[in-house]
């Protein structure tokens, strides 16, 4: 008003002081007004039909119903178009198939779903082998599931794992205040062996006691592929629609780590703030091959179930950089900075670091029903550059992966590394036809050097890494290297090898495992990992990974049983083993309704 006077000065024949007043008069008129039209509009929106009018004034996403659960927090039935923290990204652009009919909105149909796979998932009799000897070994795996389990429940329950010497329970820091790492890493083994009441057990526990509100760091490659990955296949085997809520609010809590300048993820986020960095050891806060290259086939489920292709779009800019810049030799180094977009350091390993971005260029192209042309062009032009760079074979006659440094060959394969008979094998038939039989051979070799590893040492289990120098063969030659912490890769290859070529050799390789496991790693109270493979009188290290139960069970289960049970045509197991289908698009699993 004071301004408005000032200006009114200076027109002739205007009192400043008369002016004013009526200025004054007019002003509190329109004040009282507009707090009349506010209060009547607002009270509108508590009518018993206002539903009507806030479809009108508000946008969809703010009128989206949201589901209350027993375990306090709001979930939503749909998900966010995109988190709050992501519109950040200046020249980001959302593709989200839910936004392009106005009138017509779109969700996931179960039903449909089902009709697209060819098979039965869990087989005609569960994958009951008809050999005697077959049924019970698999009956000793999961008589050895539910001893796992049942210690877990009794001294840990709610934690993240369990420390089966001192019967109490681990949490760590790995996953950001999330608990429960075994339990939704047990869903899908749980069900699949026919553990119904463990199952029913920790599908309570799913509903009633897991937080997501945590507020801690996270890993976001562990809690994608355990968290978010056992979510996804305990939804798409059961249907429970409590799963799917779950996991697409955990999925968009993901979502600020893609917040970079090359939208390369940071390896760390926190759960609730969306804050995220990298690793304190990793080079120049350097992002990590492995985990920001592990993300795609969870990350296109979760469009698929949200109908929300941020989730795609996000994983797709990660391959399109990682095509964009120059690899050296053909091969992909471990460390790349999120901020330029550039090797930090030329570090290549098919074992830790590394390892998974591997695998899940083949599985893409699998998971995609063999229509992801550019993951299947990525991945065998890797394994050409692999193949070139660091196959090798010792003066024994092993094949192996070494690891490069900078042109330097370091002669040495880590247990996570023998996964890759088993990634081998089920890319065999895609590659060049004349290259089938070359594919095949590979894959035997190397899953034969990694039995070997567990061959040539006292409890029959294999070290963290072993070496190919100084007259070693398949065999740790440093201290640091002789633990086993109930490690899956090597009984991964063996899974996958027997459902490619059933050569019976793998399920004996697989049933010494499961002797030496029974032997070394069982106490009283579940299984440990131990500290020294080579050594006669085992040291225990007191902890029962979550992975035990996801993976190596279950990939020992799945050893001992028909192939009818989740068949590789309709199922892509992630890093974590747990099974997510195929995406056919040829069938439409949305439903729509007008």
């Amino acid at each position: 008003i004071k301004t408005i006077s000032m200006v009114f000065r200076k027109l002739p024949g205007v009192s400043a002081s008369g002016m004013g007043l009526r200025l004054s008069q007019k002003f509190v008129f329109l004040l009282f007004l507009s707090g009349l039209v506010t209060l009547c509009f607002g009270a509108l929106f508590f009518l018993p039909d206002s539903v009507r009018l806030k479809r009108i004034f508000l946008s969809k996403t703010e009128s989206q119903p949201v589901t209350k659960v027993a375990g306090g927090e709001a979930l939503e039935d749909m998900m966010l178009s995109r988190s709050k923290t992501d519109s950040a990204s200046k020249d980001e652009k959302v593709t989200s198939s839910s936004n392009q009919g106005a009138n017509t909105d779109t969700s996931f149909d179960y039903n449909k779903f089902q009709k697209c796979l060819l098979k039965p998932h869990l087989g005609i009799e569960h994958g009951k082998p008809s050999d005697p000897q077959t049924l019970q070994r698999r009956e000793k795996v999961k008589e050895m599931m539910k001893f796992a389990w049942d210690n877990y429940k009794s001294f840990a329950w709610g934690r993240n794992e369990l420390r089966p010497l001192t019967r109490n329970g681990h949490i760590g820091n790995m996953f950001g205040g999330l608990r429960g790492a075994s339990i939704v890493d047990s869903l899908d083994t749980l069900y699949i062996m026919g553990l119904m009441d463990e199952y029913n057990d920790a599908k309570e526990w799913v509903e009633t006691s897991l937080d997501l509100n945590s507020n801690g760091e996270a890993s976001l490659f562990e809690v994608n592929i355990r968290y978010v990955g056992g979510l996804l296949s305990a939804y798409y085997l059961t249907g429970e629609e409590m799963f799917k809520r779950k996991v697409m609010v955990l999925g968009e809590k993901l979502l600020p780590a893609f917040n970079t300048p090359t939208g390369i993820p940071r390896g760390v986020i926190n759960l609730g703030s969306g804050t995220s960095w990298s690793w304190g050891w990793a080079s120049a806060g350097s992002s990590i091959l492995a985990e920001f290259g592990t993300l795609h086939l969870e990350f296109v489920h979760l469009s698929e179930l949200s109908n929300n292709g941020i989730y795609t779009e996000k994983v797709m800019n990660i391959r399109k950089l990682l095509n964009k810049i120059e690899k050296p030799h053909g091969l992909y180094p471990n460390f790349l900075s999120p901020v330029s977009g550039n090797w930090v350091q030329h570090h290549v390993s098919i074992g830790g670091l590394g390892d998974s971005f591997y695998e899940y260029l083949i599985k893409s192209y699998l998971m995609s029903d063999k229509t992801d042309e550019e993951a299947k062009k990525m991945y065998y032009s890797a394994l050409e550059a692999i193949e070139a760079n660091l196959v090798q074979k010792s003066p024994g006659g092993l094949t192996y992966m070494a690891e490069w440094r900078g042109g330097i060959l370091d002669h040495k394969m880590g247990h996570l590394a023998c996964f890759s008979g088993g990634m081998v094998v089920i890319g065999a038939d895609d590659g060049a036809p004349e290259k089938r039989q070359h594919y095949l051979d590979l894959a035997a070799e190397i899953t034969h050097t990694c039995h070997e590893s567990y061959s040539r040492s006292a409890t029959k289990l294999g070290p963290e890494a072993f070496r190919f120098d100084g007259g070693a063969e398949a065999t740790a030659t440093r201290l640091s290297d002789r633990y086993y912490i109930l490690r899956p890769e090597v009984i991964e290859s063996y899974m996958y090898m027997w459902r490619l070529t059933h050569d019976p050799k793998y399920r004996e390789w697989g049933w010494e495992a499961v002797e030496a496991l029974e032997q070394h790693c069982r106490v009283e109270a579940g299984f440990s990992g131990i500290r020294d493979v080579y050594a006669q009188t085992v040291s225990h290290d007191n902890m029962q990974q979550s992975f035990f139960l996801s993976e190596t069970l279950k990939y020992l289960y799945l050893l001992f049983s028909d192939d009818d049970l989740l068949p590789l045509e309709d199922w892509v197991f992630n890093t974590e083993a747990h099974p997510l289908p195929v995406v056919r698009k040829s069938f439409s699993w949305q439903k729509q309704v007008n």
